[in-house]
């Protein structure tokens, strides 16, 4: 499984879920999570795409921790079923 799989996935069912999932890119701040997904009730996830097993760079978890900081959810997912899990863990299904 590739990530640009999972990622489409995620899309997928994001849409089906009601919500949105923007690509994020952000000049000049190299490490930004993948995408940002918005959700019903007003939940915002930022997610970070990975091929199963792989893992994020230090740069990476360097921009996860400023984004948690704020007060937002960064997650990393690296399979079809963790997209499942962070969807029922966000929409409580």
């Amino acid at each position: 499984m590739r990530e640009k799989n999972i990622e489409g996935y995620l899309r997928d069912k994001v849409k089906a879920a009601g919500g949105m999932a923007y690509k994020f890119v952000s000049p000049g701040n190299a490490g930004v999570p993948d995408r940002i997904v918005l959700l019903p009730g007003g939940k915002v996830v930022f997610v970070e795409l990975k091929a199963p097993g792989k893992k994020s760079t230090p740069l990476q978890e360097a921009q996860q921790r400023r984004i948690r900081a704020l007060g937002f959810m960064v997650m990393v997912v690296d399979t079809r079923q963790g997209v499942d899990e962070l969807l029922g863990g966000c929409l409580g299904g």
